[in-house]
């Protein structure tokens, strides 16, 4: 059973490695451009080269790796499911209540389910998050964000 889970992650390693590749070929032939103009292709590109040498390192990693038994355990099943229905709550309800609090709430949220120490470090992170990202988009690029009843 850990042969046939391991040998179809390295198919899927193998098919993103080959992906990326001719994601770099193909937006070759839309151009790339230089720095100060870029062309059409340069973004995925870029995107196809940095995808490459980590699907190609978790490939050859796999090639070492020998069957140890299940991936998903109900534990990771249980913190991916919750990491989905934080990010679904996100998404929700961010017209409803506005997206600095949502943002500050789910954030708090997903790092606990990543088992963040203590309550301190989560609020400090999430409240950062949530003023860094509405300073951003509000304050620098003048872009409006969901303001919830907030107005």
């Amino acid at each position: 059973m850990g042969k046939t889970i391991f040998g179809s992650e390295r198919i899927v390693h193998l098919i993103i490695c080959l992906v990326s590749v001719l994601i770099m070929i193909l937006s070759v032939s839309y151009g790339l451009g230089t720095l100060k103009k870029p062309g059409t292709g340069l973004y995925s590109f870029v995107v196809g080269l940095f995808i490459f040498p980590l699907s190609l390192s978790l490939f050859l990693s796999s090639l070492k790796q020998r069957g140890k038994g299940p991936i998903l355990l109900r534990e990771e099943i249980r913190t991916f499911l919750s990491f989905i229905g934080a990010c679904i709550f996100w998404i929700i309800a961010m017209p409803y209540l506005g997206y600095p609090l949502v943002t500050l709430v789910a954030t708090f949220f997903l790092s606990k389910i990543m088992k963040l120490e203590g309550w301190l470090k989560p609020f400090l992170l999430s409240a950062g998050t949530a003023l860094f990202i509405y300073i951003l988009f509000d304050w620098w690029l003048y872009i409006d964000l969901p303001r919830g009843f907030w107005g």
